[in-house]
């Protein structure tokens, strides 16, 4: 694939791709160019290539960074790509190489002078934190930036190079098996233009958030990303996938039990969790709660021969172990919110939400979910983001004037806008005092 860089905030790339890919350029200057860039498009598969140019993107303030991973067949996802972009050149690093060693690559990561720039930072991250027990920082995600920029929820990279650098990626490898080895000249040059772009995605998003006063609104994404507590995989805790699948404590119980022995078992074995059992069997097993082998072969979406393996055994003694739990100890189930009476309120609601998302230029996921306007509906000092920090300034307030009713909701010209109810003045409310007669 042809690396192209976006107009107007470029690295030094630039000129040399538009003659790589028969844009306007010159002669021997746009040759030249272009050769220089090549010569810094690189496919490193030795530790001392990698110190190398880890060294020098060390001496930029930003790296781009991207991963292709696998993960169809394991638990863990299994690193096949790094690519690295800074000003003027991108590479990308061979992770399955032999007698290859990341330290480099991870002490980059960690470098607090830095800024590092992912696109969907999460995956990417989880796989730094598996590898090294680290997370990049600083960190800045376009994704959410794109969202704080308006240009809607969870935009993809391929969509924000189409909208900011006018070009059109090429999706041939896009479904390529990133094990395969030895990787194609075409391969490297797909990966590589995930982070070339990026260098002036960023520049144009930072420039845009800087000049609207919105960087901080990152802050709260950027925390959420940068906590180890985002990745760190705990089995006690995997049963919080299913809370609103259940409504009894009994069934919590079960669920509680068979869901952390359902992840302990697929990160021993580094097996994905269907693997072991299906989403929908570990609910079944909540609700019915078999207590022998037989039961267990019985029901309807259990795996036909397991209930006398292994498993069977370690699941019934995990259903054993849900029912004996003390229900005074189990975690509150909340309750559907739809059901409190509120459903007007939090239809309203969404009106509103997509109104000050529009005329903010702001994406309306980056402001407040559906399950934030329940809670707001149902109790005014909810714990949810929406009721804090600039979100609180830019719609909660709002959203609570609307549900006491002292703001409202119009259509002018075929537009929702808003009108605040304002209380008329004491004086303009009592009739005027007849003059005095003079003479």
């Amino acid at each position: 694939m042809a690396v192209q860089s976006c107009q107007g905030a470029a690295g030094a790339g630039r000129h040399a791709l538009r003659g790589r890919i028969g844009l306007a350029d010159s002669g021997k200057v746009a040759e030249r160019r272009a050769l220089l860039y090549l010569k810094n498009m690189s496919l490193i598969t030795t530790t001392e290539a990698l110190a190398d140019v880890c060294r020098r993107l060390a001496t930029h303030a930003f790296v781009t960074v991207d991963t292709e991973f696998l993960r169809e067949t394991t638990f863990w996802p299994k690193l096949c790509v790094v690519q690295l972009a800074s000003a003027d050149e991108a590479v990308a690093v061979d992770a399955l190489a032999d007698g290859l060693d990341l330290a480099p690559l991870f002490a980059l990561m960690a470098d607090p002078a830095i800024v590092k720039v992912f696109h969907a930072a999460r995956q990417d991250l989880e796989i730094v934190w598996n590898l090294a027990k680290i997370i990049p920082a600083p960190l800045f995600d376009t994704q959410v930036a794109a969202m704080v920029c308006g240009f809607g929820d969870q935009v993809s990279y391929g969509d924000l190079v189409q909208t900011v650098c006018k070009v059109s990626l090429d999706k041939s490898s896009r479904f390529t098996d990133w094990s395969r080895r030895p990787l194609l000249p075409a391969q490297v040059d797909y990966a590589i233009a995930d982070v070339t772009y990026l260098r002036d995605i960023y520049a144009i998003l930072q420039g845009k958030l800087k000049e609207t006063g919105r960087l901080g609104w990152l802050s709260d994404e950027m925390a959420l990303l940068t906590s180890p507590a985002t990745y760190e995989q705990h089995p006690d805790n995997a049963w919080e996938r299913f809370r609103n699948r259940v409504r009894k404590p009994r069934d919590l119980g079960v669920l509680m039990e068979v869901a952390g022995w359902r992840e302990a078992e697929a990160q021993a074995r580094d097996v994905p969790r269907s693997r072991i059992l299906k989403d929908d069997v570990l609910i079944e097993l909540a609700l019915a709660a078999p207590r022998t082998a037989d039961a267990l072969g019985n029901l309807r979406a259990f795996p036909r021969g397991m209930e006398r393996s292994r498993a069977g055994v370690d699941i019934l003694a995990a259903i054993e172990r849900g029912l004996a739990r003390d229900p005074k100890t189990l975690p509150k189930l909340e309750r559907d919110r739809r059901t409190g009476g509120n459903g007007a309120t939090v239809e309203l609601l969404k009106v509103l939400l997509r109104q000050i998302s529009e005329s903010h230029g702001v994406a309306a996921k980056m402001i407040a979910n559906v399950e934030d306007l329940e809670a707001i509906a149902a109790d005014d000092n909810a714990k949810v983001a929406a009721l804090t920090g600039w979100r609180r300034d830019l719609f909660g307030l709002k959203a609570l004037e609307l549900k006491h009713g002292r703001l409202a909701l119009t259509v002018e010209r075929g537009r929702v806008v808003m009108l605040e109810w304002q209380e008329a003045p004491e004086e303009a409310a009592q009739p005027a005092a007849p003059e005095a007669a003079t003479g």
